[in-house]
């Protein structure tokens, strides 16, 4: 069945139900940003396949609203689909809500599943459409009546991790966030989001491709744990680990229940923004509410000594696996066809070799030449394309291990490199540099470390319409908050010990594209009159092409960084290589 014919069939359910407009969110009931293919609901009906936007249908349109870094994508996935591409102006904003306020008429009717919007948004959307006497429907799912075949629930075991491995017991952790919450004025505490959940109870799972985490809800009170998961997922060690943290393990489908039974006089502690609008509804109308950000998701961003350590070690066999890829590429371009396909295979062949290597931790995005320009390209057997001895080669990979999560890009020359793009690939490098050596103090957002990266670029009048780093977490999901860098002003600071990403770029649309990413972690690094300063540790072991280098646009801290970090690289990876490798590779990183 076409896109087409499953919007014709969407139609006709909301004329069904008298419904003018209705609301496709990309997400989940745990608000996930990879989601189980039970509910990839908007893929399934649009076949646009990025893991941001949202689809808004009414009788005579259908729109897909989506960030700048898909809008190629979304162009050409969008053809005879009977949808159309609509830009936003700023990344996660629900810029739909005003578009249906100013063209749905007085007392029509919009629907959408409340369990696959976040409070957040649900409450504005309800908020703006009424004062526009727009009636809102927030629990009706007209995807399950016409998704026939819709696959079912995974139902892959789940697993602990030991404190050797995580750094911190289980009730340690719960001890920490019952401090937050008594802080907080909060007596109840419901947590949907997985990598959360996830860390709190050192807990892993294959649930949702690329993120080690099982599907879960969790009501933490002062005395009482609930974690709510099929229990037939965990062994009966695991579930007695949990008992011995006091942690009662309950069916996932009962969570809708333990929500309503909640103490009619409980404070409830809800992030807004990771929880769906559902089952915030279902929490007694007598309780107080706290809405903020969960206390988990500061804790887990800040990694303990074991998980730093850990991660240290996890670079170098990430390292070892991509000097290992890229020497076969370079030994095999011109010899035998290689596609971008091709290129994601055998870089996980060789993560694969890894010792704790689990998968990948996001799906590796090879990019060549013109494709390269797409941010968030995926190659498939009808686009991919078959690389030859010329062009820029970007690739965007991560690797989850038992020890650890990676996410690294790297762009390389095939050969006949232009100035153009010489110029280009130089100033991204600066850019990531001067991101990577800022000192900062304490109580600097990542707005502030977005714009020092930019910098270079700006001073050449380019940009790119991405963030320039995230948080990333430790043998967890590859994007993590609550901190990001990028060029919104979110209130949150870079405390010590957290791991982040700086990846600037620049992308020619229709030729090429080039980013460079390393992950850094923050510590402080003085203290004095003026204040506590912190610093970037690069954590990421990988070298950086020096061919495409223009020296005359470095100054001698860039070129200085540059040969310090491969003298590095080349310290800790060359002895995990073989002679023919090693030599390769000494030349590879050698000072410029």
């Amino acid at each position: 069945m076409t896109p087409f014919n499953k919007l014709s069939l969407l139609r006709e359910k909301m004329k069904e139900k008298n419904i003018d407009a209705y609301i496709i969110a990309s997400a989940d009931p745990h608000m996930s940003e990879y989601l189980p293919d039970r509910y990839k609901n908007m893929e399934w009906l649009s076949g646009f396949t990025g893991s941001a936007g949202t689809l808004v249908i009414t009788a005579d349109f259908a729109g897909l609203w989506t960030d700048s870094r898909y809008f190629v994508q979304a162009g050409e996935q969008l053809k005879d689909t009977g949808f159309e591409l609509v830009k936003l102006k700023n990344q996660g904003a629900p810029e739909y809500i005003d578009w249906l306020a100013k063209h749905l008429t007085q007392d029509a009717t919009v629907g959408f599943d409340g369990k696959l919007m976040s409070i957040a948004v649900a409450k504005e959307a309800i908020e703006t459409l009424q004062t526009r006497n727009i009636r809102v429907i927030s629990d009706i799912d007209l995807i399950d009546d016409i998704w026939t075949d819709r696959p079912s629930l995974p139902t892959e075991k789940a697993y602990l991790l030991d404190e050797e491995t995580t750094g911190k017991s289980v009730a340690e952790k719960i001890s920490e966030i019952r401090s937050r919450l008594r802080e907080s004025g909060a007596t109840a505490h419901l947590i949907s989001s997985l990598d959360d959940i996830s860390w709190i109870f050192n807990l892993r799972g294959s649930d949702v491709k690329c993120n080690p985490v099982v599907l879960s809800f969790a009501i933490i009170e002062p005395e009482d744990v609930q974690l709510f998961i099929d229990k037939t997922k965990l062994s009966g060690d695991d579930i007695e680990k949990l008992h011995r943290s006091k942690v009662s393990i309950q069916e996932y489908d009962a969570i809708e229940h333990a929500i309503t039974s909640l103490p009619g006089d409980a404070t409830v502690f809800v992030d807004p923004k990771r929880n769906c609008f559902a089952y915030y509804s279902l929490i007694p109308t007598t309780c107080k509410k706290v809405e903020n950000i969960n206390p988990s998701t500061f804790l887990k961003a800040v990694k303990n000594e074991v998980e730093l350590t850990h991660t240290r070690t996890t670079m170098v066999k990430d390292g070892t696996a991509l000097t290992n890829f890229f020497y076969w590429l370079e030994m095999s371009i011109g010899k035998k066809e290689i596609t971008e396909i091709t290129i994601a295979e055998k870089l996980k062949e060789f993560r694969a070799k890894q010792e704790g290597f689990v998968g990948e931790s996001f799906d590796t995005i090879a990019g060549y030449k013109a494709h390269g320009a797409l941010p968030h390209y995926k190659a498939t057997e009808e686009n991919k394309s078959t690389l030859e001895p010329n062009g820029l080669l970007l690739i965007d990979s991560g690797g989850q291990y038992t020890t650890g999560t990676t996410d690294i890009t790297r762009v390389i020359s095939l050969g006949n490199p232009s100035p153009e793009e010489k110029r280009d690939y130089t100033l991204v490098l600066k850019a990531m540099i001067e991101g990577s050596t800022t000192n900062f103090p304490t109580g600097t957002k990542g707005y502030q470390i977005d714009a020092i990266t930019r910098r270079p670029l700006w001073d050449h009048f380019k940009n790119y319409g991405h963030g320039t780093g995230h948080g990333v977490g430790f043998f967890l999901n590859v994007h993590e908050g609550p901190h990001v860098f990028n060029t919104a002003n979110i209130n949150i600071a870079i405390e010590p010990n957290m791991i982040t990403s700086i990846e600037p770029g620049l992308y020619i649309e229709g030729r090429y594209g080039i980013r460079i990413e390393n992950l850094v972690a923050s510590h402080i690094e003085a203290e004095n009159q003026f204040g506590q300063f912190q610093c970037f540790e690069t954590l990421t072991l990988c070298y950086i092409e020096t061919s495409l280098v223009d020296k005359d646009l470095l100054n001698d801290k860039h070129i200085e960084w540059l040969n310090n970090y491969h003298a590095v690289v080349f310290e800790k990876i060359s002895p995990h290589l073989d002679n023919s490798e090693r030599e390769w590779f000494k030349n590879k990183t050698k000072a410029i």
